[in-house]
């Protein structure tokens, strides 16, 4: 597989977004075993919102490029000594093939880079097989849940009470 792992830019925000809306809801996300379809309507972010995350400081957001198409991508942002990951998303019909793992290992190296102390992520705490993936591969369960509070309709609307668990690994 030759692949890249690059930095993101404006230019990439509308394949991004159809990349992660085609990864976690509707349809086409129930290819993959990663889907959000069956928790949540509408969908997962706009290339409006992608744009602004590539622009803000202290976020960098990776994409994983094979062949000149966009496959996948992972969001980054530092909070103090830590750094937030979300939003890792593969192309539903390749999930599986360990594009996600180079994106983890990818988004390890900049935290390691950033001179993060940990990465942490938040997952609906119902995707009971995506916290065990994690799990595999050295994140933990810290304990700590939050609320499922996204009143914006651009991040979908719950079909159920949601909330998240918390998840960190050391470096």
């Amino acid at each position: 597989m030759a692949f890249e792992i690059l930095r993101s830019t404006s230019e990439d925000a509308t394949a991004l977004d159809q990349l992660v809306n085609s990864a976690y809801r509707g349809d086409s996300s129930r290819q993959g075993w990663t889907t959000e379809a069956d928790l949540l309507d509408g969908t997962r972010t706009d290339a409006a919102a992608i744009a602004e995350m590539i622009q803000r400081p202290g976020t960098t957001l990776l994409k994983f490029v094979e062949d000149n198409q966009i496959l996948g991508c992972v969001e980054l942002r530092q909070e103090d000594s830590k750094l937030y990951l979300g939003m890792l998303t593969v192309q539903p019909n390749l999930q599986g093939k360990g594009i996600g793992k180079e994106l983890l290992k990818a988004a390890e190296a900049e935290a390691v880079k950033q001179k993060c102390k940990a990465i942490f992520m938040t997952v609906i705490s119902v995707r009971k097989e995506l916290i065990e993936w994690y799990i595999r591969h050295g994140y933990r369960l810290t304990g700590e849940r939050k609320p499922f509070a996204f009143n914006d309709p651009r991040f979908g609307q719950p079909k159920m009470k949601l909330e998240f668990v918390v998840l960190e690994k050391k470096l």
